[in-house]
This record gives structure tokens, C-alpha cells and sequence, in this order.
């Protein structure tokens, strides 16, 4: 099951295990059970401290992690290997008493829940967004006797999935009710639960004294522009929903100079690790709802009820996935209509399927889905893939794919989930229905400046509007990356665009300083 390099890293990550782990194992005679079996007694052979116990639970396969003489509070229902396998060590450090790394007030937040709470966390184990919401309710049952959880693979439960309606991961089930999907911190997951908590984190943002800069965003052209104000010495903040932005939502990055390969969740978590090295106040889970002008300061007004005040700006707001705009996408989003093949693919095993958009990240997505689907069916508006070249030449090795161009996408259809897709042949005008479980958007990307309503000139696309400086039609505010004119939509691009609005804004921020000097003061 796990390689000898593994094990031997194993062995030493559990030299941290200080008191008895133990792996609570209900096992059946399925295939699954049978590398269960193998992967707990793997683990049990790393540290004296780990042993395995086999015990009948609802969740056959599983295995939960307890400490001496508990019930387990943590359980995993399948394999947690791809991207769960870190959880899975995260969850054996914690119960074996090393201490979970999270920020002191937040822990205080999960000790102080007083509601018994069972947490049933559906993951694909190649969802990339799955792990940071398995980790933070497993930290939360490790922190607190009140809370149970159990993430559970949802190939290994297709039954049990369906039943529940899960087409997408993470879905997060609380005490048998649907809480949400999608990636989410463990901040934004204690904030959901504890408007208190939501209240008082509100108060203290409004409270805060001006700051030099406040950068609007936690993408690569955000975390850019942050590094190189923080490095000037101006008083930085940096505002958003997660850090990583679109990033999070990449695998394969190829084509970041001097990083051969890396995917979008480590890309992610180094860009975090960059800007926490330097004295940024870094405002997560956070939108900004409207920019302003107040006296002499710019503010921003966030979602949560709180104003930010700032001499100058940077927004770096990104862009997000682009829909189809069609009846019945909106109703059965996450129910057949998804955006990540990456993650919810696994939940389509067997299925019929279709992707929408042929330019790479469609047909991209259709050579991933080639592998896991009955059938994948390709709709491109245009008459001819955009994608390049050696991307259509392996797609059209794959015998279960079908390209479909010159196709406009009408409806898709479904009541609790999606059943069907009807398009019209541009040429004919026939319309013709697809029976498909599940339709990948793969359309491109639109800037997220609807917020800005009028406070910034924008394209007809949308975008802000920047000279080549990153300046915008507002005087102290920038912009830089996909929310910008910029014509190239490239991570090393807003790399670079984040740096030269920081570099801008100082200047500016150098002149303004200036402009109030007294004449003749030394």
C-alpha cells in the first residue's frame, strides 16, 4: 500500500505522537476493506504508539482515530489517500497529542461550542479544495468532545452519496442537514456557527486605524502587490474571501518560469507563506462590497458590516469561472452542474457526461473525464476547437469522447438533479438533447468588479480599466491582474502586475506625503 520512502517519513512525522493512537477498523471482505486492512497496520507498524483495533461501526469501510479508552471522534469512511492522505497524518499528530498549529482565539472558538454536533464531510481524494475542510472539522472534534466527524469518500459510497444528492466536493452534512460545499476555512466554518463569534470579528476591523495601502484580494496579483508594499515599510492589509483566489482551483502550473511544475493548492500555500513573512494585516474571509471616498481617506465596505479606511488601494480582485447563463444552471448548480473536474469527477465514475468550451481547460477537462466516464460529450460554440494542438491530437485518441462544434448550449435539464442538456446546431438550427448526469462549464473566466459599481471606469468586458503604471481612473486606487485590462490572463503576468501597482502606489503615496509638507519645512 505505501512505499518504503513513505513509511520512513512516516516514522519520523510520528516521533510527535506522545500518548496512545488508536485506529478503530470496521472492515468488511470488499476490495476496499482489504487495502484498509493493509493501510492501518502500515501505519500501526511506524510508532510503538499507534495500534489497530477492529470494531464493528455504520461506516463500513472505515476506520476511526482515537485516543486510550475513547470513542473515536474522528473517522475516515474509505481510503484518505490523493490529497487526504495529509489529513489522514494531520489526524493521527493531533489524537497522539501534538498540537494542532492554529491560531490561539480560534481554538478558543471550537472549545467554547456547547452543541453536540455530527459532521459528515463528503471528499473525492483527488479534490484539491477537500482537505482544508476535512482538516478543520477533524481539528474541531480533536479540540472539542462535543463534535464527531466523519469524511467520507464519495466513490466508495456512490449509494450513500446519491442518496444525499452530493455532485460536488467538499459537501458538508451537520447533524444530518446540509451546511455547505465548497472549500471553506476553519474561521469562516466557527463564523458560520457562531454568530458571536461573526459579530465581535466585525467590531475589531471597523475599529482599525487608517492604513497606508489595503490590497483587495489573495491571488497572485494580490499577494504580489502585498509583499512589495510590506517590503517599502507602508502600513498593508490585505483583504479576501481565501488566499490563493483562482490558483486553489489549478492542478498542473507548467508554465511559471523557474518552477517547472507545481500545482495550484501548493502555488497557494506558498504565495500565503510569502506574505505572512512580512508585517501584512491580512483580512480573510472577507469581501469588499463597495469602494469610496471619505475626506481624505478611501474606504472600503465589507460584507460583514465593517469599513476599512486607507490612503490608496490595490485591487486585485481576480476573476471567476464564466456560466452558461441558461435555464436550469443556476437551479442544479452542484447537483449535475459543476466547474472542477478535478474534484467532482470521481462523484461522475460511470456516468455520461458533458463539457462546454473547447478552448484547453475544456478539453483538458475532457481527456481527465475520458478516464472515469462512460461517455463525454465536448460542446464548443464555435466552429472548431481553440484549444492547442497537442491537446486535440490526444483528445481525439480517446474512443469514448465526442466533439461536438458549432453548438450553442440552450438548457439543462433535471429536476433534483441534472438528467439532460439540450444545444442547437448553429448551422441547422436543430435542436438536439444530450441524457447526461453531470456538464463541466469550461467557458473562460469573467473579472469580479461587479462590486466596483460605478466608482471605476470599466471595458465593456468589465475589466478596470489601467494605464501602465496599474493606475485606474480614481485617484490612490491600482489594479492589477485578471480584474484588469491586462490582454494576458497568466499567474507569472499578475505576478508581475502585482508588483508594479505596489511599485506605483508607493510613489504615490511618496507624493502625497510630500504635497503636505509646509513650504519650507526641513
Amino acid at each position: 500500500m505505501l512505499d518504503a520512502s513513505i513509511l520512513e517519513q512516516l516514522r519520523e512525522h510520528f516521533t510527535r505522537v506522545n500518548r496512545p493512537v488508536r485506529l478503530v477498523a470496521s472492515l468488511d471482505e470488499s476490495p476496499v476493506s482489504s487495502q484498509m486492512r493493509e493501510l492501518v497496520h502500515e501505519l500501526a507498524s511506524t510508532s510503538s504508539w499507534i495500534e489497530v483495533v477492529e470494531r464493528d461501526d455504520e461506516w463500513t469501510p472505515s476506520f476511526g482515530i482515537a485516543g486510550a479508552d475513547e470513542a473515536p471522534r474522528v473517522r475516515f469512511a474509505g481510503l484518505p489517500l490523493g490529497h487526504e492522505f495529509t489529513s489522514l497524518v494531520l489526524a493521527i499528530l493531533q489524537v497522539g497529542g501534538h498540537p494542532p498549529v492554529v491560531e490561539e482565539a480560534l481554538a478558543n472558538a471550537v472549545r467554547s461550542l456547547d452543541e453536540e454536533l455530527v459532521v459528515e464531510t463528503f471528499f473525492s481524494q483527488s479534490c484539491q479544495n477537500c482537505p482544508e475542510v476535512v482538516q478543520a472539522f477533524n481539528l474541531m472534534s480533536v479540540l472539542n468532545p462535543l463534535v464527531r466527524h466523519v469524511a467520507i469518500d464519495g466513490a466508495s459510497f456512490r449509494d450513500e452519496a446519491d442518496a444525499r444528492q452530493v455532485l460536488a466536493v467538499p459537501s458538508v452534512f451537520v447533524n444530518g442537514e446540509p451546511f455547505l460545499t465548497g472549500r471553506s476555512s476553519l474561521a469562516e466554518i466557527i463564523e458560520r456557527l457562531d454568530l458571536d463569534a461573526a459579530t465581535a470579528h466585525a467590531a475589531e476591523l471597523d475599529g482599525r486605524d487608517p492604513y497606508d495601502v489595503v490590497v483587495i484580494g489573495g491571488g497572485p496579483a494580490g499577494a504580489s502587490a502585498a509583499v512589495y508594499t510590506a517590503r517599502k515599510g507602508v502600513r498593508t492589509a490585505l483583504v479576501a474571501e481565501r488566499l490563493g483566489g483562482q490558483v486553489l482551483d489549478t492542478m498542473a502550473i507548467e508554465n511559471l518560469v523557474s518552477v517547472p511544475r507545481t500545482e495550484g493548492p501548493a502555488l497557494a500555500r506558498d504565495l500565503e507563506r510569502h506574505v505572512r513573512e512580512y508585517e501584512v494585516d491580512i483580512v480573510e474571509r472577507e469581501r469588499v462590497q463597495r469602494l469610496g471616498r471619505e475626506d481624505e481617506f478611501l474606504t472600503l465596505d465589507l460584507r460583514s458590516g465593517a469599513r476599512l479606511r486607507a490612503r490608496s488601494v490595490v485591487v486585485a480582485s481576480g476573476a471567476r469561472w464564466r456560466t452558461l447563463n441558461v435555464p436550469g444552471e443556476t437551479e442544479l448548480l452542484n447537483r449535475g452542474v459543476t466547474f472542477c473536474p478535478h474534484c467532482d469527477g470521481p462523484l461522475f465514475k460511470g456516468l455520461p457526461v458533458v463539457v462546454v468550451g473547447g478552448g484547453n481547460s475544456g478539453v483538458e477537462a475532457a481527456l481527465d473525464l475520458a478516464g472515469l466516464c462512460s461517455s463525454v460529450t465536448l460542446l464548443e460554440f464555435d466552429t472548431q476547437l481553440r484549444a492547442d494542438d497537442v491537446l486535440q491530437r490526444a483528445l481525439a485518441r480517446r474512443d469514448n469522447v465526442t466533439v461536438v462544434t458549432g453548438a450553442e448550449t440552450l438548457r439543462i435539464t433535471g429536476n433534483e438533479r441534472m438528467d439532460g442538456l439540450v444545444y442547437r446546431d448553429r448551422a441547422s438550427g436543430v435542436e438536439h438533447r444530450l441524457e447526461a448526469s453531470g456538464v463541466f462549464v469550461q467557458i473562460g473566466l469573467v473579472p469580479n468588479t461587479d462590486w466596483l459599481g460605478d466608482s471605476l471606469a470599466l471595458s465593456p468586458r468589465g475589466e478596470i480599466i489601467i494605464d501602465e503604471r496599474g493606475a485606474t481612473s480614481l485617484e490612490g486606487v491600482f489594479a492589477a491582474g485578471d480584474c484588469t485590462t491586462t490582454p494576458y490572463k497568466q499567474i507569472v503576468v499578475a505576478l508581475g502586475a502585482g508588483a508594479q501597482a505596489a511599485l506605483a502606489t508607493f510613489d504615490y503615496l511618496i507624493r502625497l506625503d510630500s504635497e503636505r509638507v509646509p513650504s519650507g519645512t526641513p
